[in-house]
């Protein structure tokens, strides 16, 4: 089977913010602006609302929503038009600390409304939506390079993201994308972070067809706010 190969340069600009609700339960919310080729052609954007739970000291549950749209980008491009698309997920997160090294992962499990192009006439349009199951798992680990007053400041980054299809619509190919990851992080402060990453971004297409090899830098700005009331 002969496979089409794509390379685009990204920049993805990137926001996460959490917001503590009770001791348990917090609120997050994330979003994404993202680029190929530098700036020069939009390449996706998304929004993800989620509600968390600690369960354990180390162990975090979330259920929550995403939807993307996926413009037309790249020479050659994998889509004819814009793709929308809509998850239902949830996901599991085990994060641990020993000395200097913080280590995080993430598994979701992604159910996945995915808008479906056909021609009508000289143009492509969204006919209807298939349903797709995909599995990410994500493994990270975080080392500390500066502390002030027992406090983390700076930090590296170091890690990987499989993206796996599953079940009975899973497409020719097990592999959907894969991210290696690999960047610092600056605590602004106790509330606020920022990171730069260098993601090299693999996708393949449902087909099994195309390929993209995209170097990537992401810049991440983050927020971790405690909405609770106050008790004296």
């Amino acid at each position: 089977m002969t496979q089409t190969k794509a390379s685009n340069e990204n920049i993805w600009l990137h926001y996460v913010g959490k917001n503590m609700i009770t001791n348990k339960i917090s609120f997050t919310l994330e979003a994404s602006t993202r680029y190929a080729n530098s700036f020069s052609e939009k390449q996706q954007y998304f929004i993800r609302p989620s509600l968390d739970i600690q369960v354990t000291k180390k162990f975090n549950g979330s259920v929550g929503y995403s939807h993307y749209n996926t413009y037309v980008y790249g020479s050659p491009s994998l889509n004819k038009t814009d793709i929308p698309e809509d998850h239902v997920w949830i996901q599991g997160s085990f994060v641990n600390s020993k000395g200097n090294f913080k280590f995080t992962h993430r598994l979701r499990d992604e159910n996945r409304f995915v808008g479906i192009a056909i021609k009508n006439g000289p143009e492509y349009s969204i006919d209807h939506y298939d349903y797709r199951n995909r599995l990410r798992y994500m493994y990270l680990l975080n080392y500390t390079l500066i502390k002030k007053e027992n406090k983390v400041k700076l930090y590296g980054i170091l890690g990987d993201e499989v993206f796996l299809n599953i079940g009975s619509n899973a497409g020719k190919s097990l592999l959907n994308q894969n991210r290696i990851i690999g960047g610092l992080g600056y605590n602004i402060s106790i509330t606020q972070q920022i990171q730069l990453n260098y993601i090299h971004q693999n996708i393949w297409n449902y087909s099994n067809t195309f390929q993209e090899s995209n170097p990537t830098v992401r810049v991440s700005y983050i927020t971790n706010f405690n909405l609770k009331k106050n008790h004296t």
